[in-house]
């Protein structure tokens, strides 16, 4: 099995490099749209895209995946809200287990059920234990998972789910305040979690600026996802990827 983005992340926390994400989501893009994205992701540096929703309800993944592959040579990750989300022509899958909730379909059920769809797409499969924190607003992901988030205020819950779930074998952690938070993680949570495990972290929602990105960073992110900030302005690209990569590496 493939395991090239995967081993990169692990090289690239150990050296300290910080990695910037874009994620685009297929029903709010058009071609033009995921034009000016590459474009500026190219121009920017950034290391990885990640395509997927919550929901995904138009038909374009594949055309989508199929632009950005064609444009440019940023590996493209599914992040997918269902397996129905699984798309052959991107080059690696977090094949995500909500941690965080009690749900059994999000847990493993829905991951047998997936699972030879995703070992037949040839794709590379990166085990993702997923965590909601409550972001201050109703997400789709937590009304889709039927799954309460984590307080945002209690660091203890989210370092023991992550250690957890590392200690299941889980190769990265994936700590999302949902699209359209009002409030991102919080800087001690991150430094809580990061802490504690030795596997990548990646950090998503709410975070609109890029000094909140280089905090984050600083605090133990290792992969930032933005997405609804850039949706708005697409230019906050570069600043986000400067400050992102800003962050000094290890001696």
């Amino acid at each position: 099995m493939k395991q090239h983005i995967y081993k990169e992340l692990l090289e690239r926390k150990q050296k300290g490099r910080k990695s910037f994400a874009v994620l685009i989501d297929p029903d709010k893009v058009d071609p033009h749209a995921i034009e000016q994205l590459v474009k500026l992701s190219v121009d920017a540096g950034v290391d990885y895209f990640l395509v997927g929703g919550s929901l995904v309800i138009s038909n374009q993944l594949d055309e989508v995946v199929q632009q950005i592959k064609a444009a440019c040579d940023i590996p493209v990750i599914l992040f997918p809200g269902s397996p129905s989300q699984i798309s052959k022509y991107a080059d690696g899958l977090l094949y995500l287990s909500l941690i965080s909730g009690r749900n059994p379909e999000l847990l493993i059920g829905q991951h047998v059920i997936s699972a030879p769809f995703v070992k037949q797409s040839g794709l590379e499969i990166i085990s993702t234990g997923y965590m909601v924190v409550d972001g201050g607003a109703p997400t789709t992901v937590s009304y889709i998972s039927n799954a309460t988030p984590l307080p945002s205020d209690k660091n203890e819950i989210a370092m023991c789910t992550a250690m957890a779930g590392e200690m299941l074998g889980m190769k990265v952690i994936y700590m999302d305040a949902g699209s359209g938070a009002k409030r991102a993680i919080s800087e001690t949570m991150i430094q809580a979690v990061a802490q504690q495990i030795e596997a990548p972290l990646i950090i998503g929602g709410g975070i609109t600026d890029p000094e909140k990105a280089y905090r984050n960073c600083k605090a133990g992110a290792d992969v930032i996802v933005i997405g609804n900030a850039i949706e708005k302005d697409p230019n906050l690209i570069k600043e986000m990827a400067a400050a992102i990569h800003s962050v000094p590496v290890k001696a």
